[in-house]
């Protein structure tokens, strides 16, 4: 593992390697950014978003939780789908969660974490909503996989219910919402094919805040 040093030694040659294909990165970086996605994924230390993706700095607006939640009181989730929406103007919201989650697996268990415990209810939710179509897994490893994806595209709902991401849409056909899991074992990114349009015909019924 790295030491705290070698973070350091690390940039000095991250930079130079940089300058060495790109002179002028660095200074265009310093301009400004233009980014077409936001990318709302999982804290967790494996899911790099630039990399995974193959996007430069400044190609991606990042927000990162504890898988990869969207809550509705989390006024850090909601200013940077504002910010990215209403003043970046990206094209895609992407909610990328991943097999693996340590989030999602310590939701499954019937277990007092603490300060987590609000947090991981978010997650129980989504386990309650879809509780038939769970429980009748057998295989625990199949049934964990299954609510990762389940959580990705609640998160998903969870967006489209915004004020600015109704709005935008509506008046400009953008930003259009996507959901993926990212597969740690091989490096894959999985689109779940999120019905982005029905679903907002749906959710407007109820929640349609693009008036």
């Amino acid at each position: 593992m790295p030491s705290y040093e070698d973070v350091f030694e690390n940039n000095r040659k991250w930079i130079e390697e940089k300058t060495a294909s790109d002179p002028d990165f660095f200074a265009r970086l310093a301009r400004g950014q233009d980014p077409d996605f936001l990318f709302i994924g999982c804290a967790d230390s494996r899911v790099p978003a630039n990399e995974i993706m193959g996007l430069d700095p400044g190609e991606v607006f990042v927000h990162r939780n504890v898988a990869n939640l969207v809550v509705n009181t989390d006024i850090n989730a909601q200013s940077v789908i504002e910010y990215a929406v209403a003043h970046l103007a990206v094209k895609h919201v992407v909610v990328c969660g991943h097999y693996g989650c340590g989030g999602v697996k310590a939701a499954m268990q019937q277990a007092d974490l603490g300060i987590l415990n609000g947090w991981l209810r978010e997650i129980r939710d989504v386990y309650r909503l879809h509780q038939a179509d769970l429980d009748a897994i057998e295989n625990e490893d199949a049934r964990y996989r299954r609510l990762i994806e389940l959580n990705v595209q609640e998160q998903c709902i969870n967006v489209i219910k915004t004020a600015v991401v109704q709005k935008t849409y509506l008046r400009g056909g953008y930003p259009k919402v996507h959901g993926w899991v990212y597969d740690i074992g091989d490096g894959r990114l999985i689109d779940l094919d999120i019905p982005f349009e029905s679903i907002l015909a749906k959710i407007q019924e109820i929640y349609n805040l693009g008036a």
